[in-house]
């Protein structure tokens, strides 16, 4: 596990897109695994200002993304898949395609679940995954609990979680209950694993992920035993670490 503390929220943001480019230009038809939330915002402004620059050429790459709330159609201004448009997949030279997010709205989601993990495979497998983490240690929308999924599934989500994400909603209510996300499996098949975190809020379950044991009710610490992990952090993310 390779940790990098960088100043401040943009400097993590350059020094991640440099990563992902990285990959990217050594492998040009590489498979990215993707994620939202307002943490890897800039990184994508990074990739977009990389790729004008033609310094990073997104043609061939194929993208997946980790999860999807369950009743939220593409067009919804809240959903994943409107995120990465918007802040992303709309800017770069990707072929849209080529990128792929859960579809919460299908009526047999085992089915689709089962779908997203064969297309994963077909694929080749992620070269790189990126994630966020949240308050309580979830990556993805894999929440803490007594057991873990290794697949992509339904997930209902934390009361935590729930309130991290009405900042994005009007209110409370509208906040989708469920999701559909990949699996600590899937994501732990990924070549590489990229995980971001800024801010004083992000420095307790930081300093618990790479200083803690591995717990379920720290869905993210299975990191602790994969091959190639690197986190990007800033002062703030990292001021609890004691190592």
């Amino acid at each position: 596990m390779r940790i990098i503390v960088e100043k401040n929220y943009e400097a993590m943001s350059k020094r991640a897109a440099e990563e992902i480019a990285k990959v990217v230009n050594n492998k040009p038809n590489c498979v990215l695994g993707l994620a939202t939330g307002s943490t890897p915002e800039g990184l994508y402004k990074e990739l977009i200002s990389l790729n004008k620059e033609e310094k990073v050429d997104f043609s061939k790459v194929t993208s997946v993304n980790l999860d999807e709330y369950v009743g939220l159609s593409g067009e919804h201004p809240q959903s994943y898949r409107y995120f990465m448009n918007t802040n992303l997949f709309n800017h770069i030279n990707i072929d849209k395609s080529r990128t792929f997010v859960p579809n919460g709205l299908v009526k047999d989601i085992e089915e689709e679940c089962k779908r997203y993990d064969e297309r994963i495979n077909e694929l080749g497998g992620i070269d790189i995954q990126l994630l966020g983490i949240g308050n309580n240690g979830h990556i993805g929308f894999n929440e803490p609990s007594e057991f873990l999924y290794m697949g992509t599934h339904l997930t209902g989500l934390a009361e935590s979680t729930i309130e991290a994400n009405s900042r994005f909603f009007d209110s409370m209510d509208e906040v989708p209950k469920k999701a559909i996300t990949m699996g600590l499996g899937g994501i732990m098949k990924a070549k590489k694993i990229l995980l971001i975190a800024n801010g004083e809020k992000k420095a307790e379950i930081i300093a618990k992920l790479v200083e803690g044991k591995i717990s379920t009710q720290i869905p993210a610490s299975i990191l602790q035993v994969h091959h190639d992990v690197t986190i990007i952090v800033d002062e703030a993310a990292a001021s609890l670490i004691k190592k």
